[in-house]
């Protein structure tokens, strides 16, 4: 290392067992103290675990070929073996694990800000996080019901193939890869298989004032390398102890370690604290600000006397990829827009957004035809389009042009601190495809369908979202080449998350699902541990609003509840014991709320689950409308509820649906028959 650490040390050595990958680092001032550091390395891991190093494997360093260290191994009978020249790959196990360590290391200082100085300290606990134990849980399937239900292993690191950790199994001296894991840090490593225990914590009832190390020698560092090291065992202090049962510390899935570090440690909530990270800098400068100068959105000038100057403010945001990884940081200035009053700074505001039954529509075709679905995005969506209005707002904070401290800032665009930004942007695309021969459905606003003889092209709009598909690709690649020339656009490529909904597209077929989301909602409401059940409702089982039972938080339910009917975007399953308990949500009870939790229950047995449109040449739109009769225990009204499906027929399996749409609505009316609220329902759904 160029920067010595705090013991003024340059050098660190990693010892590996290749058997177990058990590591132990030694940090050194020069490379000279190899052979030194080796010996003492021997006689630790020897004692300790009664066994001889048989086989020692180095690269060509003239640290360890050299006529004592060959002497050395000689006398002690242990083979020697070393690399050819030039070709580190030969020690793959070593070269491999001390990237690894190197990289955690960086990243630990890198996140934490801290002086390289500190290099060793984040080696040595890179090192210790690695070699913890963990306790591996066992399926269901797996086991009995008397058994145990985890397994005592090794950490070796991460699965490159699975999202998973790399286990090596005492029990079975396999290797194994498991999502499902505990670490147990305070734990050290035992060479004795057969009496490696989870051991209880020694705490002294009085603990001695700790001493403070001398700098000096790189002999004392080592020391307190190796008696602190993984390898060793824990000797309690000679002081009068009391056991403490210390239970391990639950170790997060990656994708739950992606989303907490996401939600919790990136994003700011003002601009003070954005301002001392880098990422979120580069953010506001190199996106934002730097996109809105690109556009000449503003301009600077003096302060109206008979115009409101609207206030700004800094909103950061994370996006996500579909398993939780980042993928980019936004920055973004927003008005404070109460201040606009309408009719005097705006007039109209709507602009309309895509259904999800036309997002699933779409879907469903292109998987019927074979047809790729692809997405871009516009950059900076609301500096791409012209206000009639006049807006003045104040400069934003950190960009204060010097000089012009009391000016403020009038639009010539439209950005998202306007109330008419979402209209503004709607129009603008909405000519884009008017002007180039698109039609535009008449019954989503936002479907625009483009045919040349027997080629078609699909477009829908989702505020700033693109999502588009057909059968040529020559047209959808002059569609997109054209896009971007107009607009500033990001091409995502094929479309695999959108609007919180996961999409794999295969050859058989289009998959949908929100197994992110309904995880995610999961631990929101600590149900991630929760026994499964097999429906969302209990069969049979009447609600009402006064069922005698104490009232519960209403935010809280009306949440879960608002949460549900999301994802009922690809769970129809669960569309009418949402709905049936979203009648409910002014004044819920414990009632209400165990039935809710209850779907919670069935959804974590049924995370995986989708909406699978299969690929065929072959379909038609069928329609199935239901309805029950003065079902509502309150006011006798009666529960409707329909579907429409593309059917697919399949060879092997018959008919098959591709579920496009559906809805389960309480009716207002009151009707004295079933077969006549059943003719309502299908002349109301029929239209």
């Amino acid at each position: 290392m160029r920067t010595p650490s705090h013991e003024q040390n340059r050098y660190f050595i990693l010892f590996i067992d290749d058997y177990s990958r058990m590591t132990w680092v030694y940090f050194m001032r020069e490379k000279s103290e190899v052979f030194k550091v080796f010996k003492k390395f021997k006689n630790l891991v020897e004692k300790q675990s009664g066994r001889s190093i048989k086989v020692l494997r180095s690269d060509r360093g003239k640290e360890y070929n050299n006529s004592e260290f060959d002497k050395f191994c000689e006398e002690e009978g242990i083979e020697h073996q070393t690399t050819v020249s030039y070709n580190p790959q030969q020690n793959g196990v070593s070269e491999r694990k001390n990237r690894t360590v190197m990289e955690m290391a960086r990243s630990m200082l890198q996140e934490k800000h801290l002086p390289k100085a500190f290099w060793a300290e984040a080696v040595y606990t890179a090192v210790y996080l690695l070699n913890s134990i963990c306790y591996v849980h066992i399926p269901t399937e797996k086991r009995h019901k008397l058994e145990e239900k985890t397994e005592k292993g090794i950490f070796l690191g991460y699965s490159t193939q699975s999202k998973g950790y790399r286990i090596y199994n005492l029990k079975t001296k396999k290797l194994i890869i498991s999502r499902d894991v505990e670490f147990d840090e305070d734990a050290m490593w035992n060479w004795d298989e057969e009496k490696v225990e989870r051991q209880s914590v020694m705490i002294p009832k009085e603990t001695p004032p700790q001493q403070q190390q001398e700098e000096g020698t790189d002999q004392a560092e080592m020391e307190r390398r190796s008696q602190q090291a993984p390898g060793s065992p824990r000797r309690p202090p000679p002081s009068e102890e009391i056991e403490e049962e210390t239970p391990p510390r639950r170790t997060k899935l990656l994708s739950d370690i992606y989303e907490t570090c996401n939600f919790i440690m990136l994003e700011p909530e003002n601009f003070e604290t954005a301002v001392k990270h880098k990422v979120w800098v580069q953010a506001m400068e190199e996106e934002e600000i730097k996109m809105i100068e690109k556009n000449n959105t503003w301009e600077l000038a003096d302060r109206p006397k008979d115009k409101e100057v609207i206030g700004v403010k800094w909103i950061y945001k994370t996006k996500l990829n579909a398993d939780g990884s980042i993928q980019k940081h936004k920055a973004r200035l927003v008005a404070k827009g109460y201040s606009q009053l309408p009719g005097i700074d705006y007039t109209e505001t709507f602009a309309p957004v895509a259904r999800l039954d036309t997002i699933r529509a779409l879907i469903a075709i292109a998987a019927n035809k074979k047809w790729k679905i692809y997405q871009m995005d516009v950059k900076s969506a609301f500096l791409n389009s012209y206000i009639d209005e006049e807006i003045y707002v104040e400069q934003p904070q950190g960009f204060i042009a010097k000089g012009s401290e009391e000016k403020v800032l009038r639009l010539k665009k439209s950005t998202l601190w306007a109330q008419t930004s979402a209209k503004s942007l709607y129009s603008r695309i909405d000519k884009y495809f008017m002007d180039r021969e698109f039609r535009r459905s008449l019954s989503e606003p936002t479907l625009y369908i483009k045919s040349q003889g027997n080629d078609t092209l699909i477009v829908s709009l989702y505020v700033d979202d693109l999502i588009y598909t057909g059968n040529n690709e020559k047209m959808i690649q002059d569609f997109k080449e054209d896009m971007m020339k107009t607009f500033e656009m990001s091409d995502l490529g094929l479309m695999h998350f959108f609007l919180g909904i996961e999409i794999n597209q295969e050859k058989e077929g289009i998959f949908i699902c929100q197994r992110k989301y309904t995880e995610t909602l999961l631990k929101k409401f600590k149900m991630e541990s929760c026994k499964t059940v097999t429906t969302p409702l209990v069969t049979g089982e009447k609600y009402q609003k006064e069922d005698g039972s104490q009232k519960v938080d209403g935010s809280m339910y009306r949440s879960l509840i608002g949460s549900l009917l999301y994802l009922t975007a690809t769970r129809p399953d669960i569309m009418f014991a949402t709905s049936l308990l979203s009648r409910f949500m002014q004044s819920p009870s414990q009632v209400h709320y165990a039935a809710a939790k209850r779907i919670l229950r069935y959804l974590r047995g049924t995370k995986d689950f989708g909406i699978w449109y299969k690929s065929t040449n072959d379909a038609k739109l069928v329609g199935y409308t239901d309805s029950d009769w003065a079902g509502s225990v309150d006011d006798m009204k009666s529960t409707s509820g329909y579907t429409f499906s593309l059917w697919v027929r399949n060879i092997h399996m018959g008919f098959q649906e591709n579920k496009l749409l559906w809805h389960n609505p309480q009716r207002k009316q009151n009707t004295l028959q079933l077969l006549q609220h059943q003719i309502m329902l299908f002349g109301l759904e029929g239209s």
